[in-house]
């Protein structure tokens, strides 16, 4: 169950990355708190996953969901630079955080 935490908590993680944009630095007040309620949902459930998951795997993977999803939603729906350099460095990201899942099997 803690790893299902986990990867929502990184899936939310993306959600309030995007949707930070649109608090203009939490200048507009429906958008902030849209924002501030997805993240501590977020941060909710990855506290949850640490009960069971080691501290740096958790942090890790869920940084590294929420980096990840994040860069692919901008190259995909916000028009953000698509060059080579960018995916081959996205998908070391997803190799780590594959690596420290199968670390965690170990």
């Amino acid at each position: 169950m803690s790893w299902l935490y986990l990867v929502v908590a990184g899936l939310l993680e993306i959600a309030w990355a995007v949707s930070m944009k649109r608090t203009e630095g939490f200048t507009r007040l429906g958008p902030s708190l849209v924002t501030i309620g997805i993240m501590s949902v977020s941060f909710y459930l990855l506290g949850l996953a640490m009960r069971d998951l080691p501290t740096g795997t958790s942090y890790a993977v869920w940084v590294g969901i929420g980096a990840v999803g994040t860069a692919l939603v901008g190259l995909l729906y916000l028009d953000e630079p698509r060059d080579a350099f960018r995916l081959v460095s996205i998908a070391l990201i997803v190799l780590g955080v594959i690596g420290l899942r199968l670390a965690e099997r170990g």
